[in-house]
Parts: structure tokens; sequence; C-alpha cells
């Protein structure tokens, strides 16, 4: 096998401090050897790859816009080192040695050259080379450092232009271009997100999320909502579908997002920024403001790196109960910072922070039967706050062939929300719920990129995370706590992965992943009375889980390739809150078998996938409304969940880019546990369901999981979606006008299951339009969310306390027009 690796690495770690973790191997060191060399002038993309087989070395390159680039031809007998600096001689790129046989291509520091703007190509069509190969985009989320076309599934990767064009806006600027991801929709900071219908319900309670959200290799949170980053500064986002289990471990059922920073660059000083206006058409305006530093420290290959912002968007949301207009102004806060020092021999450590604070003035939902869209009567402010912070600490080694890293972080996580808990003519009354969690998080790997027909990984990772939940009703100038409860969790974990070349065409992997988890809890403001009766309010256990996974790619002709791939995941168990008790939910389980197609054209620009995947979910754990109105959790039953995803990209030029992708999704509820079917049982009777019940949950008058003929979807799964983008630049002399357009359809679901939570939502349209004149140091931008301003009911949820007929509906921004302006130095 040919021992060449075209790569364009995109590095991600942004860090601060915690702990240091070292790891030493033989460091390399051999005489380099001249040898004829014969290559013609031509792009990057073409020579790279002969001159990498022609000097017996291999070659990767950071910069994707480099590729092409025009180098010079090299003929003589030479060293690797003289023929790439030959090669490179003239252009804004320069080389950089990892090893004896192991190179680096990277870009300029942008004081020193003119970048491209052309629009970014999707790794489903890298550029086509004189000698059949291409521009390998390399997937660093796989763990392997994999080429995207040796990745045995979907893959979706984002950049960071695509992602700023138009304006940033944290998580849903992932939703609006994807239609195989969803999220509730309560506000900033408070969401779930799914991926691939894997949903748990629409609440968030002491469950873990089923999708993993990752900064590099830093897990973000564990049993919380979406902390809804700013995606300012961020080199790409990559997300993976399907089960991740073996490589990313619990909380990964229904994929990963993971979100790769710019690294500090010390080969130069940079100093970029952006500041908007909006304009919310029924609604209050609003402005955002963003900066991002780059500092090098000396020569030494140290630097700093700092991004900050801010964000006010105005709210629309009525109260004439309370006469006050656009209530849910929303305002957001915070930044990064990161610090890479070279410790010379290709050590590097980087430490660092992230620190975001959300504040929300007041609900985003709406009166179903409202008089006027955009309006709630209600006597409360439900408002919410959000605050997170991350400090890490990342050191990485790079032998060329073996590759070692070790990330380590800090999170602290609170949120507080307030939600309207007044019943008819009652005095106001509100529920104060107050959520503190911290984590301890650390990841250890070693691997080898799969090079002549080898590769591996193995890690080891620990996890140490508390919740805490405190709860309280405050009426009339009262303050009345209410059972809260707090989970901890302690993990270790060791996995594995091997990837073998059975031939040139034949991929095949397996790997294995061992999870011990410890587990406690214990109830907070339990009554007097129910400890003293004896009811149990601590608990303790330990678990342990082995996830195996298989995964073989083929590629069958020039441009197709199957895969298919086998995976299973889980979330711990935990304690829940029920009335005044607390009481264990037990851990979730998932297998899934997953296939596809790949097929792509680069000569005809043309691109396509269809994925086919089955995942059987058991003791499905849920987030659900209790017989008081307050969130609780258990075992519901068990269900599957089959999804169809198919995506098509047209790339006819290098200026023009239109994407095309879907999803379809069938849910169902297969079995009830025995707690819910006994409900079910009261319910199909006609018995009224009263009170709470210690080990059984006691769910409304009427009972939200029966009767068992109505349990059928799992909620908040759109049966199906569909999205759409047009990407166009048009160059004018020294500036360009880059002009795209998008749209989302998204279908009808439920917001839960059974009678009192079966309300539709969803069945809407998203668009968005932008411009940007300018060039690569300054830019004006005008953009456009919302297009034909409509008020779909994104989430038909709203208080927990009012699950009465009428309802709730969780409108779309209205049309928001945004202009900004943005400079680079």
């Amino acid at each position: 096998m040919d021992a060449l690796e075209v790569t364009r690495r995109r590095s991600a770690w942004l860090v601060a401090p915690l702990a240091l973790v070292c790891a030493a191997a033989p460091a390399w060191a051999q005489e380099q050897q001249t040898r004829r060399i014969d290559i013609a002038s031509g792009r990057l993309s073409e020579r790279v790859p002969q001159l990498a087989r022609q000097a017996g070395i291999s070659i990767s390159v950071t910069d994707g816009t480099l590729w092409r680039a025009r180098v010079k031809g090299v003929k003589g007998v030479m060293s690797p080192a003289e023929a790439i600096a030959r090669m490179l001689s003239g252009t804004n790129s320069r080389a950089v040695q990892l090893s004896a046989t192991s190179w680096r291509i990277d870009a300029m520091p942008a004081a020193q050259q003119v970048a491209s703007r052309a629009i970014a190509r999707p790794p489903e069509l890298p550029l086509p080379t004189e000698s059949g190969s291409e521009e390998a985009i390399i997937v660093t989320a796989s763990k392997l450092d994999l080429p995207y076309r040796d990745i045995p599934g979907i893959v979706h990767m984002i950049e960071g232009r695509d992602i700023a064009f138009g304006g940033e806006r944290g998580t849903d600027a992932v939703l609006s271009r994807l239609a195989s991801v969803a999220s509730t929709h309560l506000g900033s900071g408070r969401n779930k997100l799914f991926i691939r219908g894997i949903a748990d319900s629409s609440f968030t309670g002491p469950t873990q999320a089923t999708v993993g959200q990752y900064f590099g290799d830093l897990r973000l949170s564990y049993n919380a909502p979406d902390p809804d980053l700013r995606l300012h500064d961020i080199q790409r986002v990559e997300i993976l579908e399907g089960s991740q289990g073996t490589l990313y471990g619990a909380g990964s059922l229904g994929g990963i997002i993971r979100l790769v920073p710019n690294d500090p660059d010390p080969r130069g000083f940079s100093l970029s920024a952006v500041a908007g206006i909006s304009a919310t058409q029924h609604g209050a305006p609003g402005g955002d403001i963003a900066a991002t530093l780059n500092v090098p420290l000396g020569g030494s290959g140290h630097a700093l790196r700092f991004t900050g912002y801010g964000v006010s968007e105005g709210g629309y949301i009525d109260n004439p109960l309370r006469g006050e207009n656009d209530v849910n102004r929303s305002r957001i806060g915070g930044g990064r910072a990161a610090l890479r020092l070279d410790m010379g021999d290709r050590w590097t450590v980087d430490v660092g922070g992230i620190y975001q604070a959300t504040g929300i003035a007041d609900s985003q939902y709406a009166d179903r039967d409202g008089k006027t869209p955009l309006t709630r009567y209600s006597p409360v402010v439900e408002d919410a706050d959000a605050h997170y912070g991350m400090a890490m600490i990342v050191v990485r080694k790079d032998w060329g062939d073996l590759k070692f890293q070790s990330s380590n972080a800090y999170v602290s996580h609170g949120l507080d929300e307030r939600f309207n808990a007044t019943r008819g003519l009652d005095t106001a009354n509100v529920f104060a719920q107050r959520n503190r969690t911290t984590m301890w998080v650390s990841e250890t790997r070693l691997w080898r990129p799969v090079r002549d027909g080898l590769g591996w990984v193995v890690g080891v990772s620990a996890i140490d995370n508390s919740t805490q939940q405190r709860r309280a009703f405050e009426q009339g100038g009262r303050r009345t706590s209410a059972t809260g409860v707090t989970n901890s969790i302690t993990e270790f974990t060791a996995y594995g992965k091997l990837s073998v070349e059975l031939s040139q065409d034949i991929l095949l992997s397996g790997g294995g992943r061992v999870t011990h988890s410890r587990l406690g809890g214990a109830g907070e403001d339990v009554p007097l009375a129910f400890k003293a009766a004896g009811a149990e309010v601590i608990d303790e256990r330990n678990e342990t889980q082995f996830l195996p996974s298989a995964e073989v790619l083929v590629r069958v002709v020039e441009g197709l390739t199957l895969f298919a791939r086998y995976e299973q995941g889980f979330r711990p168990g935990g304690l829940a809150i029920e009335g005044p008790f607390v009481r264990q939910f037990r851990n979730d389980h998932v297998e899934s078998w997953e296939g596809g197609a790949r097929w792509s054209d680069p000569q005809l620009g043309l691109a396509a996938s269809l994925s086919v995947s089955h995942a059987y979910w058991r003791d499905i754990q849920a987030d659900f409304i209790d017989g008081n109105g307050l969130p609780t959790t258990a075992n519901i039953g068990d269900g599957r969940i089959t999804s169809v995803a198919g995506s098509l990209t047209f790339y006819p030029i290098d200026d023009l880019r239109l994407e095309l992708n879907g999803a379809y999704n069938h849910s169902r509820v297969l079995a009830l546990t025995p707690e819910v079917a006994r409900l079910a049982y009261f319910v199909n009777a006609g018995l009224p369901v009263t009170g709470p019940s210690f080990g059984m949950p006691a769910i409304g008058e009427i009972g939200q999981f029966g009767p068992t003929a109505q349990l059928g979807k799992i909620p908040n799964v759109a049966e199906y979606a569909v999205q759409g983008s047009i990407d166009y630049r048009l160059p004018m002399g020294r500036s360009d006008l880059r002009l795209g357009a998008w749209f989302k359809y998204l279908g009808p679901s439920r917001l839960g299951i059974g009678p009192v939570l079966g309300d539709e939502q969803g069945n809407y349209v998203d668009t968005g339009l932008q411009a940007r004149l300018g060039d690569e140091r300054r830019g004006i931008t005008l953009s456009m969310t919302n297009v034909l301003d409509t008020k779909g009911n994104r989430f038909a949820m709203g208080t927990p306390f009012d699950t009465s007929a009428a309802g709730f509906v969780t409108p779309q921004r209205p049309r928001t027009i945004r202009i900004a302006v943005d400079y680079r130095y």
C-alpha cells in the first residue's frame, strides 16, 4: 500500500488549568536521504501526492484553501526538505517537518498573504487530481484521524466561515443546516438536542442527554441542557450521526456534536471583529458584537488567543395581563481564552477556559388560542438564567506515525428557571427550580492513524459528575420548599478500536468500551413526615457496561462506497423526584444497526449519500409530568426507531454550491414497564390516578401514558424533515459579493405520549437569506431570518403546571433583519 497520507488537519482544543498528564516514547532521529525528484508545475493538490511518493514521506495540509494554489516544478537529486522548499517557493504556504518522514504544509500568517475567498468545498467532493487521488479531509471526531472517505457512517462538517456567514446564531446555526438534528425550544441554555429520532422527552431532568456535545475531546456537559455556546472563532463543527458508544461512551445514543475551535497561532498577530444591529418584526431591536485577538509570544512557538462576545436579542411575546410587550428579550455574553505552549520536541500544552452567561427575561411561549399571535396571559414573570464555565488543559505529542493526547477539564453549569404554577383564580404562584452541575473529566488516548493498512486507538477516561436540583413554590410572599434531588456519578472507562485494510478497497474496524459507573444520590428538602416514615431518600449502586462495535467499508467502484456498522450505547440510571418522594430509575440501552452508501464524482461536482438505520431502545428513560404538575423521570418501556437519511450536493463551479438533505424517522414505543402498564390499566378502566405512590409514577388524573393504544410514536421526533441551501460567490474586482439562502421544513411531531401531552407541534418552514460584500479584511453583511414571517409551533410546551386542552405554542422568532460590519487585521 502507498504510504501517502495527504491530510487537511484541523486541531481543535481550547483550554484552562486542570491536571497535567504526560506520556513518553522514543524520539525520532533519522538521517535524510537524497532522492531523485521529477514533478511538473501545477496545483498543490496534484503535486503533493507525487512528491510524497517520490520522496518516501507523508505530507499533510492544514488549510483547505491551499490545495488550489499553483506550485513550481521540481527536478533533480535532493533531500525531501529541499524538494518541498523549491515546490512551495513563491506561494502563501510553508513546510514544517514533524518527523524524519512526516511533513506539514501550513498557510502563512494572514499578515503575509492574501487569503482565498472561495466557498468552502464540502468533504463529499474533494478536489480531483491528475493521478486520481483526492484531497483528504480529516474527521478528527473519528479519534483515528480518518479521512472523510474512510468513515463508515454519516458525518457532517460545517466550516466556521459558513457558520459566521450571515451572523453566528449558536446551536441554531447547526439546526438550520441539517434535517436530522432537532431540539426542544424552551430557550437558549435550556434545550435538549436530538439526532436521528433518539429523543427521550420534552423536559430537562436528571437523565443524561441522548446527544454528546464536545469541545475538542472534552465533554461539554453530562446531564444538563445544551449550553448553546456562541460559535465565534470556530474552525468547524463535526456531527456524527448514530450511536457512538465505543469512542464516546454514555450519552451518545443518537450521535455527537463536536465543536472544533481555532487554535492559538504563533505565526503572526491577528485581530478580527464584527458588530451588528437587528430589527425584529412585531418585536424589539437587538444587537451583537464579537472580537478575536491572536498574539504570538516571541519566536518560541507560544501564542495567546482571546474571543469575546455579547448578544442582545429583542423580545417579541406580549403579556397583556401584566401590561408588558416584547417580554422575552435574551442576553448572552461570554468568551474564551487559550494559551498554547510549545514545549519542544513536538510537545504542546494548551491551557484556557470558556465562560458564558445567558439571561432570558421571560418565556418565549404563547397561548395556543390567543386572540392575537405572539401573546400570552400570565400573572408571573417566567425568567431563566444560565451560567456555563469550563477550565481545561490539553497535552499533545506527535511522533508522526504515533500521536498522544490528554484532555482534562472542570465544568460548572448552573440553570435557574421559573414557571407559572398558578391554578385557576388562585393567587399568582411561581415554581422555581435551581440546577447546579459540577463535572471533572479526563481522557487520555494514544493512536496510530490508518497507514500501511493498519490503524488503532486506545484510551482511558474518568468522569465525576454531580447535579443538585432544588425546588420551591413562591406564592403571596411565602416560599415553600419542594422535594429535590442530588445525583452523582463517577465513571472509569477503557476503550480501544482497531482498523485494518483487508485490501485497498476494504476497511474493517471493530472495538469495545468497558465502563464502570458508581452511582449515588440523595433527596433534598424531603418532608420530615416522609423521613420519619422511612421513605428511601439515599441510593448507591454500581454498574458495569461493555459496548462493542463493528464496521466495514467497501469501495465498490471509483466514487462509490458502501458501509455497514453496529454500535451500542447506554445511559446510567439515577434518582428522580416524584411528589415528596425520591425513587430510582434504571439505565437504558440502545443497539443500532446502520447501512448506507456514498457516491461522488468530483469532475461533475456531484455527491450523494443514503443511509438506513434501526435502533432498539430498551428501558427508555423519560422526563415527564407527575400528578402534581412537577417534572419527574421513569423508565417507560422499550421502543424502536427506524431512520432513513439522504443528502445531495451539487458543486458545479468553485463559486457555487447547492445542498439538499432529508430525514425520515419512524418510531414506536413497543412495551411498557410494569409501573406504567399499571397506570394504563387504570386509564383504560376509566379509573382516576390519584396522588403519588412511592416506586410507581403518578402521572396526572387521567394518565399521561394511557391508554396503551395511544402510545404510538416517541415524542419530539418529526417523522420527516427536509433542508436545502444555496451559496454563491460573485467576484467584483478586489471584493466579492457572497449570496446565500436556506430553508428547513420540520414535519409534525407530538410533545409527549398519551392524551395529556399529545399536543401537536412542528409542521413549519424556517428560512434565511444572507449577503456579504467585501474582501478578506473587511465587509458588510445583510441577513434575514424567517423570511416568510411564519409563526409555526416549534414546541408545544409552556408551563408544566397547565396541560389543559387550550395548550401553548412556541412560535418562531418573527422576521428579523440584521446588518453588520466585520474587520480583520
